[in-house]
């Protein structure tokens, strides 16, 4: 039994349609409301919530594998579960920002989730993804409502990932040999700046999509309201602020693991355009 956690998500989505296409097995996905899944005939919906840890701890019954997203609620709880559940394996994804930005705080939370599982007895597959293509859905909103895309670094481009790609990499890391005890960084195909970005978007819905270029100040105030200082910090410092080789590196890996192409930036957005109508 394989169960795929945030299972309605950008990755966890991608990745259960994968693994139930491959004839993975027992499959389950886990989210907070079952009735609201469309997973593919066979899987197995189950209800948890992370910050409820009785909500989820039944969802591990019977499972070898898992698949865990970092941070999403007490991960020493997690992965204690887990081991005593029987799980053998377990393929988390982390951020690149662990190798990249280890100063910051959320790279540093996310070294501490990667320390857990390789202490934890299982078996162990780490995943650090760059910027995912699906950050770009926070523009949703005013492109839909007709009004300009307002970001920062509108000209620094980052090997950003198509979330369907961490999938088909999580999916073989959770059916083949060879991945338990590797850690493997995760980027797309090329870089693309968020001016880039927009004109993907633009071309996607077929109508025009302003674009504003603002300060790391203008742009620090909301994010801070959502995130919080420090967090809001971080996201600018990797986005723009505190570019370093290691964070704009394009690495093969995703073609090297799975034998496909990464998916661009402008594949997301066609795939996506219904967002932003």
């Amino acid at each position: 039994m394989i169960l795929v956690t945030g299972a309605t998500g950008n990755i966890g989505t991608a990745l259960l349609r994968e693994l139930h296409a491959c004839g993975a097995g027992p499959l389950r996905g886990l989210t907070r409301d079952a009735s609201r899944a469309t997973f593919p005939e066979g899987v197995e919906a189950v209800e948890g919530d992370f910050a409820v840890p009785e909500s989820w701890k039944p969802a591990l019954d019977g499972v070898r594998s898992l698949f865990l997203l970092s941070r999403m609620g007490p991960d020493s709880d997690i992965l204690a579960a887990a081991r005593r559940a029987g799980v053998e394996h377990v393929v988390l994804v982390s951020s690149i920002t662990v190798q990249t930005h280890p100063h910051l705080g959320p790279a540093d939370e996310n070294l501490a989730v990667e320390r857990l599982l390789k202490d934890s007895g299982m078996d162990w597959t780490i995943l650090r993804p760059t910027q995912f293509a699906s950050n770009a859905l926070m523009w949703a909103g005013a492109i839909r409502n007709r009004e300009a895309v307002r970001a920062p670094y509108a000209d620094t481009g980052l090997p950003t990932i198509h979330p369907a790609d961490i999938a088909s990499v999580a999916r073989v890391a959770l059916t083949e040999p060879g991945h338990q005890g590797r850690t493997h960084a995760l980027t797309g195909p090329e870089p693309v700046t968020a001016r880039q970005q927009v004109t993907a978007i633009t071309t996607a819905v077929g109508r025009e999509v302003p674009f504003i270029e603002i300060s790391r100040q203008e742009a620090h105030a909301p994010m801070a309201a959502v995130f919080g200082e420090e967090a809001a910090d971080a996201v600018l410092d990797v986005i723009g602020g505190d570019l370093n080789d290691e964070l704009l590196a394009v690495r093969d890996t995703v073609s090297q693991i799975t034998g496909s192409p990464g998916r661009t930036f402008r594949q997301w957005a066609a795939e996506n355009a219904d967002m932003f109508r």
